[in-house]
């Protein structure tokens, strides 16, 4: 618990908030500290899914945006960023909502009385997961930055962190038990529960793959498509506005940390493949000798006993670019 006084004093020295940000954090402290958490998870969730690529989610500048700037071009990477953020803030509130972390709210107070699906009628009971307290307060929080400034950035980034909060919504499910003799299911107590982050993520990078390149239409209130071949995107994809850059070599105002020393896959021909990742500079090799454990044995009761075995493998890792070449992009 975080006392009036000290709430305030942490508020203040979050760089990077709005007033109206400030103000939801003094209110709510140990909301934010779900935020916190949220922050946790969707970093590292955009960690794994780009884990074989160029950008791979890597900070440069460590700054209030956490991932620096990257943030600055509104291109695809951005767009996924500002979804998965705004995804991971709604799915940390709606977790701590169900766990009674929070004086705030709890389960779902709508979730009450008899229902029906598919399978015949149910009874709500358990925890449902509060998913709208989370979208709310995440939409007052997050978006609560772009409502400052009125432009076309602003827009892109209202529109990808609507994006991510209803991917969230999304993958709720109806989880139930079983009540009648010996679980026959004669009657059935059921509940909303989020799924697994991984699922929001995988779905986001889906949308990723499939960002829509926007430009501003006339009166500044929404988006045309750039190219006129491409459909018009709708409330669920993600779109930017400019194309991203190709992350090969370091470039500060891209956002860009470069490949050098990065690990590639010799055998792939894919984005984790050296040709690619290594952006044709070639890469240089290393024996590693590692230890792990093998022949795990199971012994009576209650203990698995393992040896300690070696092998050697080669590391490959990008080579850095040519000094000039490099000097041309910082």
């Amino acid at each position: 618990y975080i006392g009036a006084l000290g709430a305030r004093v942490i508020c203040d020295n979050i760089p990077g908030l709005v007033n109206k940000q400030r103000q939801l954090c003094q209110r709510y402290p140990d909301i934010m500290q779900s935020v916190g958490e949220g922050a946790k998870e969707w970093i590292r969730e955009c960690q794994h899914q780009f884990r074989h690529h160029r950008w791979n989610c890597s900070t440069l500048d460590r700054d209030h945006t956490v991932f620096g700037r990257v943030m600055l071009r509104s291109s695809r990477e951005a767009a996924f960023v500002y979804a998965i953020s705004s995804a991971g803030v709604v799915y940390a509130i709606t977790r701590a909502c169900s766990q009674g972390d929070l004086k705030a709210c709890s389960c779902d107070p709508l979730k009450r009385g008899r229902s029906k699906d598919e399978r015949g009628e149910f009874d709500w009971g358990g925890c449902s997961d509060n998913i709208n307290y989370g979208i709310r307060f995440a939409k007052a929080f997050v978006d609560a930055k772009e409502k400052k400034v009125k432009d076309a950035r602003a827009l892109m980034n209202l529109h990808n962190n609507r994006c991510g909060r209803m991917a969230v919504k999304r993958f709720l499910k109806l989880e139930c038990k079983c009540h009648g003799v010996s679980g026959s299911c004669t009657l059935r107590t059921c509940w909303l529960a989020m799924s697994d982050f991984r699922k929001t993520g995988d779905y986001l990078r889906k949308k990723y793959n499939g960002a829509i390149q926007v430009t501003m239409n006339q009166d500044g209130t929404g988006f045309m498509v750039a190219n006129k071949n491409f459909r018009k995107p709708t409330k669920t994809d993600l779109v930017y506005f400019e194309n991203s850059p190709d992350y090969c070599v370091m470039d500060k105002s891209a956002g860009s940390l470069g490949t050098a020393g990065r690990v590639c896959n010799k055998m792939s021909r894919g984005t984790d493949g050296c040709e690619v990742m290594c952006c044709g500079r070639g890469y240089d090799t290393t024996r590693v000798t590692r230890v792990s454990k093998c022949e795990c044995k199971f012994h009576w009761c209650c203990a698995v006993r393992c040896k300690e075995c070696e092998d050697t493998v080669d590391v490959h890792t990008c080579k850095a670019p040519k000094r000039a070449e490099w000097l041309d992009q910082t």
